[in-house]
């Protein structure tokens, strides 16, 4: 699997491109905003690692032109501190974020988690909850019919609601499954993947209910029961 890794640090690139080739991956680098959106085009990988400070334009405006026509998994490096940073690559679309400087082994952990769910071989039964319909095959979602763009983890997550609708996940219980990690008490993964699943889904009707200090449900009728 092929690893784009888009950062302005040349060392710190290849630092990474000694470590994650050990692991198995395939790694190409980047090391501008132009070539890193050149790059993803071209090479169309598996997952794209993008740092927030580039020196002819910021990781924001990669995201926005990698999701034009890509759903590529995105994983942003910010500094470390910036929550803001991290909240502004969830709201465009990036699936993770790691605070620099980092670990590389809870990076390659990330890495793998990631692309776990990308790379697993779909569970072929389609669900269909409260008008919501979704082909793990063809990674396909429709509300009431009409198809909804979601990115890859918007997937994942709308998944195990649907196959748990009217039971109350924690953020927990999320996160370990598209993470294989826990929720920590300022991470807010979760929290913005499932506003952008509200704002596309949610047309007129709740979908997805907050239980205030436990999780999130999927609703299961247009009456909002459980």
């Amino acid at each position: 699997m092929l690893i784009l890794v888009i950062d302005d640090d040349t060392e710190l690139c290849q630092l990474l491109a000694e470590f994650l080739r050990r692991e198995g991956y395939d790694v190409r680098a980047a090391h501008t905003a132009a070539t890193g959106v050149q790059s993803a085009q071209e090479l169309n990988p598996s997952l794209i690692i993008l740092d927030v400070m580039l020196p002819d334009a910021d990781g924001f405006s990669v995201l926005r032109r990698v999701r034009q026509s890509m759903q590529t998994p995105v994983l942003m490096l910010t500094a470390r501190g910036e929550d803001i940073d991290r909240i502004v690559g969830l709201e465009l679309g990036a699936d993770d974020y790691m605070p620099k400087p980092f670990n590389p082994r809870e990076l390659a952990a990330r890495i793998k988690a990631i692309l776990r769910r990308t790379q697993a071989v779909p569970d072929e039964t389609s669900l269909s909850v409260n008008g919501v319909n979704l082909n793990p095959a063809t990674r396909e979602v429709k509300v009431d019919g009409q198809p909804v763009s979601l990115t890859t983890t918007e997937f994942d997550i709308l998944q195990v609601l649907l196959k748990n609708a009217g039971r109350v996940l924690s953020r927990d219980d999320l996160m370990e499954h598209l993470y294989q990690r826990k929720a920590s008490p300022f991470d807010r993964a979760i929290d913005v993947h499932i506003g952008h699943l509200r704002r596309k889904l949610e047309l007129g009707r709740p979908l997805i209910k907050t239980i205030r200090g436990v999780g999130y449900q999927f609703v299961r009728s247009s009456t909002g029961d459980e």
